[in-house]
């Protein structure tokens, strides 16, 4: 584990929010509040209230800025996109032991609107990334068609694709196969 559990949690759900836009994925899985709703049930959120129109919008917003954080040029530039996201909620740092979770921090306040639950806890995972000097970790998927990004935690820094799954999967066949065709000339 590179980061505690509660900054990779939040660092897992940058990137599901990022992947869920039209940038990432070609399709926007946040259309409405039934996706609103769905994002917030797979990524185990607590202490969530009443969701509308509000809170998708801020969502949607926080969803491009932090994609900017993923694609900044060098360090400086990611700093000043994390400082301007968390700059605007206010953060209220707290130890909790919620659902079966060893001791973690939270810094969004308890009730607070889901925008600002987000600005709060990804954008200080974000700022752990940067200071820990691994703004390298945030990635996009290298393969050819996809625009997915990730956030690589192995330790030899290897992670290249998305999705071991598909991505990695039909890459590495994409290559067998091209080396196959090679070998048989």
């Amino acid at each position: 584990m590179i980061f505690t559990h509660d900054t990779e949690h939040a660092l897992a759900v940058v990137v599901d929010l990022i992947n869920t836009g039209p940038a990432a994925s070609g399709a926007e899985d946040l259309a409405g509040l039934p996706g609103l709703h769905a994002f917030v049930d797979r990524n185990d959120f607590s202490d969530i209230g009443e969701l509308g129109g509000v809170d998708l919008a801020r969502v949607l917003d926080l969803r491009e800025r932090f994609h900017a954080v993923f694609r900044a040029e060098d360090v400086p530039a990611a700093v000043q996109k994390i400082n301007e996201i968390v700059g605007e909620v206010r953060t209220t740092p707290h130890l909790t032991d919620h659902d079966g979770y060893s001791w973690h921090v939270h810094y969004f306040a308890p009730g607070a609107p889901l925008g600002e639950h987000l600005a709060a806890d990804c954008g200080m995972a974000l700022a752990y990334v940067v200071a820990a000097g691994e703004l390298d970790r945030l990635r996009t998927c290298e393969a050819p068609d996809c625009s997915r990004v990730l956030v690589d935690l192995s330790r030899n820094r290897c992670r290249r694709y998305c999705d071991s799954r598909t991505c990695g999967n039909r890459m590495h066949v994409a290559a067998y196969r091209a080396r196959q065709r090679e070998s048989a000339l």
